[in-house]
């Protein structure tokens, strides 16, 4: 739980959009809808993805409000697996297998639909004795405030996160902006209306180019 302890890196959103009426056991059905599902021994190379439960990245159900809601604070996290096989090692196994082919039928030369079908046996083989690499990415809501904190500064996780968590609530994630620090309405439309003048001057100057 990096986002619960120590210093942390992370990018702030705000969300928007309309809430239902009774959010909590509604976002409980969706977070359950698109929770982390462990996928068979056989899966592919394709990434699965799903919502988990930030304190155990096994716990998936969110049955108990205990483990994820406080109050106005929704704590939870996106999970990413995907399967990865050594290319080299691969390769080189690959080049063994049609070795024995060729040996066994007498010829010189792997015709390329065989070698795709050794690809494939070995592909699918060695996919079920590997275990996924897995990602984990924190994030805290808070549901009065509008805002969500995502421990990461990666583009690629923020992209992913934004797209799961649309298809979830039906809700954006907006990047902040700095001015959204500012509560002050005439203040921001104050430096808004200064900033040309100001960068006229800076050109003056010879501070732009």
């Amino acid at each position: 739980m990096g986002i619960m302890s120590g210093s942390i890196s992370v990018r702030r959103f705000r969300v928007v959009g309309e809430l239902p009426e009774d959010w909590r056991e509604s976002f409980r059905e969706r977070l359950q809808e698109f929770a982390f599902r462990t996928p068979p021994q056989e899966v592919g190379k394709e990434e699965i993805e799903g919502w988990v439960e930030a304190h155990n990245l096994l716990d998936a159900g969110f049955e108990d409000f205990n483990k994820w809601l406080y109050n106005e604070y929704i704590l939870f996290a996106l999970r990413v697996d995907k399967k990865r096989l050594p290319a080299k090692l691969f390769a080189a196994t690959l080049d063994k297998r049609c070795d024995a082919w060729k040996e066994k039928n007498g010829v010189e030369r792997v015709p390329a639909s065989i070698r795709s079908e050794l690809k494939d046996a070995l592909e699918s083989e060695w996919l079920k004795k590997t275990l996924p690499s897995v990602a984990v990415t924190e994030a805290v809501w808070h549901i009065g405030e509008e805002w969500l904190i995502l421990h990461g500064m990666s583009d690629a996780i923020a992209d992913r996160f934004r797209k799961r968590f649309f298809r979830t609530f039906g809700l954006r994630c907006i990047p902040w902006s700095p001015l959204d620090f500012l509560t002050d309405s005439e203040v921001v439309d104050s430096l808004l209306h200064k900033a040309p003048s100001v960068m006229a001057t800076a050109h003056d100057l010879g501070g732009l180019s």
